[in-house]
């Protein structure tokens, strides 16, 4: 006998997403039958109910969603040859969602045991569903790519994003001396983070850098933002030694402000992972960084306050795609 289950569809592009009760997934080897908590909802969700986002691989009709926290279920319900999980454990990650997959936005998902990992202690499930995009787009960047170490001056471009609160928390816990930039009424929040607010809509590229490093330029600049963002970072980085990172470089831009100082720049893309099925257990393992952290008090992030329950998907998509959230928006399929 099949079990239902109910979950939020995408059935065709810029139509309102359908909540409708579709078949329980089964899970196979190497795989979790997780109950969802709580599932993130990042632009990147917007972008594919709206046709867009051509790169995640997400052919309509498609259950939605990246990010969740939940619980293992029974252990009738665990799939064979899984290490390390066993039924009743809170657990989050980023399984599906693209790439043909089922999204996290139902009651239960079927996940690859190599994409999650144990929920922080002390974070609650809507944080911690919050939270494996961001930080794997975070450390995959300041960690894989640029090796963040103790004493280099760091930029975040977007300090008060999903991924520029999270780098900001990751360079301090490496031992950064952490800058950031936002807009006027963002500056608090980034400060509150621990990190040197910049109002980059007051003071120039020349202006920040000169006033911050010298003029030497930031050992390490982090663009969350991309477009004309990724062209600043290439101005505002360290000669020789500096290291440019940007998770929203897909435009086209001047490498010739990067060449003259003869610094490096690195593309960050967090999906591959999951459309190629390579590396999946490194993303196990970030999470598990993201969980000592945050159990160590190092890392948090920022909620919006509030509440969306299933039927609310299509208002919580239109506060992402509008940007009206304080903080990640969530939806809760089982409330706190």
């Amino acid at each position: 006998m099949k079990h239902s289950m109910l979950a939020a569809i995408a059935e065709s592009a810029q139509s309102p997403l359908a909540i409708r009760h579709i078949d329980r997934p089964v899970p196979g080897k190497g795989q979790v039958l997780v109950k969802v908590h709580a599932a993130g909802v990042n632009p990147l969700d917007t972008k594919i109910a709206a046709g867009a986002g051509a790169h995640a691989r997400q052919t309509l009709p498609a259950v939605l969603g990246l990010d969740l926290a939940g619980t293992v279920v029974e252990v009738v319900e665990v799939g064979e040859a899984v290490d390390g999980f066993t039924p009743g454990q809170e657990v989050f990650g980023m399984p599906g969602g693209i790439g043909g997959a089922q999204g996290t936005m139902a009651e239960y998902i079927a996940v690859d045991a190599r994409l999650i990992a144990v929920k922080p202690q002390t974070l609650s499930m809507r944080e911690a569903a919050a939270l494996p995009l961001v930080f794997i787009t975070a450390w995959e960047g300041l960690v894989d790519r640029a090796n963040i170490r103790s004493g280099q001056r760091v930029l975040i471009h977007g300090g008060a994003g999903g991924v520029g609160q999270v780098a900001v928390q990751l360079a301090k816990a490496r031992g950064a001396d952490v800058y950031a930039t936002g807009s006027a009424g963002s500056l608090d929040f980034i400060r509150s983070l621990g990190a040197t607010a910049i109002d980059y809509q007051a003071q120039s590229v020349e202006n920040y850098v000169e006033h911050y490093t010298a003029g030497e330029g930031f050992d390490i600049v982090y663009d969350t933002v991309g477009g004309s963002t990724l062209d600043a970072s290439f101005k505002a980085v360290k000669a020789y030694t500096g290291h440019v990172l940007s998770c929203l470089g897909w435009g086209q831009h001047s490498l010739a402000p990067l060449s003259f100082k003869s610094a490096t720049y690195s593309g960050v893309f967090t999906l591959a992972p999951l459309l190629t099925g390579k590396g999946r257990e490194h993303h196990g393992a970030i999470l598990r960084e993201a969980a000592a952290l945050a159990n160590a008090g190092q890392l948090t992030i920022r909620v919006d306050q509030q509440h969306f329950a299933p039927q609310d998907v299509n208002e919580a998509f239109r506060q992402v795609a509008e940007g009206r959230g304080k903080g990640k928006t969530v939806i809760e399929f089982v409330a706190a």
